[in-house]
Parts: C-alpha cells; sequence; structure tokens
C-alpha cells in the first residue's frame, strides 16, 4: 500500500446542504426544510481509502455530489486539492473533473447505450484537449488494460457486457483523465455475489497502482472493512464516529454504530453485541428527533439525549465519536 501523505486531498469543514420542500403556489409558504447533510466534517488524505458507512436517506450520496461540485451547499466549506466550492465559490468543472470522479452504483444506467467503449472513454480526453489521435488511442487502450478487458471491446457498447464488465467500463471512464481522488458510490451493491470481490479486489489493485484515495460509500461493512482505512458512520446527517477501520469495528463507541455491526450475517457474533441491534425505521430528515438524532432507536437513551446535541468529541487515538455515553 502506497504511503498516505500528512496533507489532505479534500477537506471538508462543517458542511451543511439543505433543501426546501413543500412550498405552496411557488412560495416558501409552507415548506419544510430537510437537512441532507447537517454539519459534516472530514478529511481524505492522498492514497487513504475512507469508508462512508450508514442506512439509505442518511446523506452519504448527497455529501458525495457536493465534493463533486454538482450540489451547491448551504454553508460550510469544500477543498478539494486546494480548490474551494461553496455558497461563494462555483468549482471549475475541467478541472474538478481533471482531480476527482465517481463510480456510480448501478453500471447498467450509468453508461450511454449509444456510445461504444471506445467513444466513452475517448470523448472526455478530448473535451480535455487532447487532441493526437494516437495519443488517445494509446490511452483508452492502456485504460482498458487496466480494468482488466480486452482491446476488442473498445468496439462494442454497454447492452453486449455482462454487469461485471460494464463496471470495469465505468471505472476506466472514471479513471482515464487520471483523477487523484475517486468517490465510490455503492460500487458492488449492484453486482452478483461472485462479481464483487473481482470489482473490490480491481479498486484495490488501481489504488496501488495509481496511488488514487477513495471514498467508499457503503452500507455494507464487509466491504468497507476490506477496503477503508478509516471509517466514517453517518447518520441523519451527521457524522456519529469517525477512526481507523480496526478500532472501529473491534470497539465501535456509537450505538449506532454497534448495531450496524450487529446487523452483520455472522453466526460467531457475540451475543451482547447482536443484543445492540437498532428497533425501529430510521427518521424523516424533513423532521429529525431533537437531541441526539439516534435516541429514539438507542438501546442506551437518557434524557440528556432527547435534548443535548452530542458533539463529535476524541474517545481515543484517532477516534472520535458523537455519543453523551461513548
Amino acid at each position: 500500500m502506497p504511503e498516505v501523505m500528512d496533507k489532505a486531498l479534500l477537506s471538508v469543514d462543517d458542511l451543511k446542504v439543505h433543501y426546501e420542500v413543500g412550498g405552496r403556489f411557488g412560495t416558501r409558504i409552507g415548506a419544510k426544510t430537510l437537512r441532507a447533510v447537517d454539519g459534516v466534517t472530514l478529511d481524505v488524505k492522498p492514497g487513504e481509502c475512507l469508508g462512508l458507512v450508514g442506512e439509505s436517506g442518511c446523506g452519504k450520496s448527497t455529501l458525495a455530489l457536493a465534493i463533486m461540485g454538482l450540489v451547491t451547499p448551504t454553508s460550510g466549506r469544500i477543498n478539494v486539492a486546494g480548490q474551494e466550492i461553496g455558497k461563494a465559490h462555483k468549482p471549475d468543472r475541467e478541472a474538478m473533473a481533471r482531480t476527482v470522479q465517481m463510480v456510480f452504483q448501478d453500471p447498467y444506467a450509468s453508461l450511454n447505450p449509444r456510445q461504444t467503449v471506445h467513444r466513452t472513454l475517448a470523448d472526455p480526453l478530448r473535451l480535455h484537449g487532447v487532441d493526437n489521435k494516437s495519443e488517445v488511442e494509446q490511452r483508452v487502450a492502456e485504460m482498458l488494460a487496466k480494468v482488466g478487458l480486452r482491446p476488442e471491446h473498445a468496439s462494442r457498447y454497454p447492452h453486449e457486457f455482462s454487469g461485471g464488465q460494464r463496471q470495469r467500463i465505468g471505472i476506466a471512464r472514471a479513471l482515464i483523465l487520471g483523477p487523484r481522488l475517486v468517490i465510490c458510490d455503492e460500487p458492488v451493491s449492484a453486482l452478483d455475489v461472485s462479481i464483487r470481490a473481482q470489482i473490490i479486489n480491481l479498486l484495490l489493485d488501481l489504488k496501488d497502482q495509481l496511488n488514487l484515495a477513495y471514498i467508499m460509500i457503503s452500507h455494507d461493512l464487509g466491504v468497507v472493512e476490506h477496503m477503508s482505512d478509516r471509517v466514517a458512520v453517518m447518520y441523519l446527517g451527521r457524522l456519529v464516529e469517525t477512526g481507523q477501520w480496526q478500532e472501529i469495528f473491534e470497539n465501535p463507541r456509537h450505538p449506532y454504530t454497534r448495531a450496524l455491526i450487529a446487523a452483520i450475517p455472522d453466526p460467531f457474533l457475540p451475543a451482547t453485541l447482536a443484543a445492540q441491534k437498532a428497533r425501529g425505521e430510521i427518521a424523516s430528515a424533513l423532521n429529525p428527533p431533537p437531541g441526539c438524532h439516534f435516541h429514539p432507536r438507542c438501546p442506551m437513551k437518557q434524557d440528556r439525549c432527547m435534548s443535548e446535541v452530542p458533539s463529535l468529541r476524541t474517545v481515543g487515538s484517532g477516534h472520535d465519536a458523537a455519543c453523551h455515553f461513548a
């Protein structure tokens, strides 16, 4: 594994992404605020993989879109390789594309069915000023080889490939411009179990070869454990626990993290941990519970949890948790 540098490639500071929904007659009358991301602070270093986990609807994908510059933050700051993104800082789209890219969840929907693989990979190069035809051909062929595809695959269309092959094409498209940070949004959840390990190993190999940094978004803790250097756990728009992957899995300090681990199908899971599964359903971001957002489902809640918002504080070496009793 390449050495991880100390200086952050990505820095997110108190990021908030709120939406107003439900206004009547095209006005804000009766509108409610959906707090998709509500004060997230994190960083990613070059060559590092940060696993971002949480249930559906917790804000993971919105956070990713904000980092990509595709969603305008309500407040807070994002710095990607020295480029500021925020309410007052519109991102340079071309510069962002050369710095950060995304591998999408659905390899069936994320590729243009009317474009060959060659065009899918060549168009970004031409858009970013690579006009020499032989150079374009060489870079397309090299990228196909890197993701385990053959040269003759370049002339085919997406419908001629299996799901795993399509995801390899999606990975190639994300890497063709040489980005430094790749956001993987549930990259294997739509694939057969037999193919998932191949794609995960491919992503790990490419990370080492190209010294990439990853944000691995997933609700599958098995994937996160296998790939991540650090883990950030998200619940209803907030980070509730962050730390090295081994510390998170072996010594979880937030009850929500314990609930996620307890939900892993594991016959050898200790009974004490299995008993800490979360009860009920995740609340709506339109009307989050007061205090600690997790308290309606928490097996260890107390009166303080229902009124006082816990701050993310240090509970160990490089280990933070937002719980009054961590």
